[in-house]
């Protein structure tokens, strides 16, 4: 028999997936919990077998949550099923612990398919889910391939090497031989090559695709 135990900060929910489980022979819904603090308490007191675990809780993280149960009950198997479609959500909860995602859309034979799944020591995404993983990661190469590709002009990479350094703008300037104006165009120039919003995620991103030490 399967142990399952539902969280959802919607009630309605909780009960309409307990409904739809209650006919199956070898699953057994446990509990329903609306926040973490419920879930912490029942899993204290004893075993699950699968956790439905929805991202958002109200108040509580369902991130969070996920990441909780599998560093504490490591044999407690996470089945995500949430409506956020973002890959990040998705890539961030299965990073967390969970064995598989799924959409709130998803139908009966699908739920039962994944839980029996998880169950089994199996990981488990919808079609669409896998899809989204898919364009995701397509993504994340063709961003990766491109700041494979940056070129720089003499100064950006003087300017870059500068910065990995820790230099002010005004020595940066005085280095150069060029006004502290232009230094911040040069490094505007950086920011935009890299694709990113401030200095430390430029530095970051330089260092671990090799262009500064």
């Amino acid at each position: 028999m399967i142990q399952v135990l539902l969280v959802d900060d919607h009630k309605i929910f909780t009960e309409g997936l307990s409904f739809i489980l209650a006919n199956e022979a070898d699953i057994a819904v446990v509990g329903e919990c609306q926040n973490a603090l419920q879930v912490k308490q029942l899993l204290a007191s004893q075993a699950i077998d699968v956790v439905l675990l929805d991202i958002n809780l109200g108040q509580d993280s369902g991130l969070d949550l996920c990441r909780y149960i599998h560093e504490h009950y490591a044999s407690t198997k996470i089945l995500a099923i949430s409506m956020y479609q973002e890959e990040s959500f998705i890539s961030k909860m299965l990073k967390n612990g969970a064995s598989g995602y799924l959409l709130k859309n998803t139908g009966r034979e699908e739920l039962l398919k994944a839980i029996r799944s998880v169950y089994q020591g199996g990981n488990y995404q919808s079609a669409v889910v896998t899809e989204i993983i898919m364009k995701g990661l397509s993504r994340q190469k063709q961003q990766e391939h491109n700041i494979y590709q940056l070129r720089f002009t003499r100064r950006e990479k003087e300017v870059l090497e500068l910065i990995a350094k820790g230099l002010t703008t005004r020595e940066m300037a005085n280095v150069l031989f060029i006004s502290e104006k232009t230094v911040e165009t040069h490094r505007s120039n950086l920011l935009a090559k890299f694709d990113v919003k401030n200095v430390v995620s430029l530095l970051k991103v330089a260092i671990e695709y090799g262009y500064v030490k």
